[in-house]
C-alpha cells in the first residue's frame, strides 16, 4: 500500500497543526481510503444496519482534525494507528450506545461517495484479470474476509487492507508474530479459493 513518504507526512501534519486547510486536504484525502477499509471491516452489522459508514468516517474525521492540534509527529506508522485508535474508539462507543438503546435499523449500508478509492486499499488481494466494477468487487472482497475465521480475518485487514507490518499486527492482536504470518498466509490462501471460485 503506498503512501507519502515520512518527510513529506510530517510536513503536511505540521502544516495542519497550523491550520492550513490545504494540508488537512492533504492528510484526508491520503488517508481516507485505508481508514475507511477499516471502519468496514470493524464495524460488524449492528452498527452498519443502524448508521452508514460514510457517517461513520466523517465522524472519525471530524474527531481528527479537532484533535490535529495536539498531536506530536512520531512517523507515519504512529499516525496511521493514532487514526485507526481513534476509529476503534468511535466504533465502540457507537456499539455500545445502539446496544443500549436497542435502536431499530434506519439505514441500508452502503459504499459511501468513491467505490473506486475504496478498493485501492484492497488492491493486494486482487489480480489483474478481475475486471468488476468497484462497487461489486468491494462487496465481494469484504464479504469473503468476513468469512475468514476471526483471526485470519483480522490478520489480513491489518496487513493487506491497512498496509501494517507484522510487528504493529502481534502488538494489537496481542498474539506472536509467526502467528500473524501462519493467519495473513492462510487467510489468503482461503481468500484465493473462494475468490477464484466466484469468478
Amino acid at each position: 500500500m503506498a503512501f507519502v513518504n515520512d518527510d513529506s507526512l510530517r510536513e503536511t501534519v505540521v502544516r495542519a497543526r497550523d491550520g492550513d486547510e490545504r494540508a488537512v486536504g492533504e492528510l484526508l484525502a491520503e488517508h481516507l481510503p485505508p481508514l475507511e477499509a477499516f471502519v468496514r471491516l470493524r464495524a460488524g452489522s449492528l452498527l452498519t444496519e443502524r448508521e452508514s459508514i460514510h457517517d461513520l468516517v466523517q465522524s472519525v474525521c471530524r474527531e481528527a482534525l479537532q484533535d490535529i492540534h495536539d498531536i506530536e509527529y512520531r512517523g507515519e506508522r504512529e499516525f496511521r494507528n493514532w487514526l485507526y485508535l481513534l476509529a476503534t474508539r468511535k466504533l465502540v462507543d457507537r456499539g455500545r450506545f445502539h446496544r443500549q438503546a436497542k435502536r431499530d435499523a434506519a439505514r441500508e449500508r452502503g459504499l459511501g461517495s468513491n467505490p473506486g478509492s475504496l478498493l485501492r486499499s484492497y488492491a493486494s488481494i486482487l489480480t489483474p484479470s478481475r475486471a468488476a466494477s468497484a462497487r461489486e468487487e468491494v462487496e465481494r472482497i469484504e464479504a469473503a474476509i468476513q468469512r475468514l475465521p476471526g483471526q485470519q480475518a483480522e490478520a489480513v485487514a491489518y496487513s493487506r487492507v491497512l498496509g501494517l507490518d507484522y510487528p504493529d499486527i502481534a502488538a494489537r492482536m496481542k498474539v506472536s508474530e509467526s502467528a500473524v504470518r501462519a493467519a495473513v498466509s492462510r487467510g489468503l490462501a482461503r481468500l484465493a479459493d473462494e475468490l477464484a471460485d466466484e469468478t
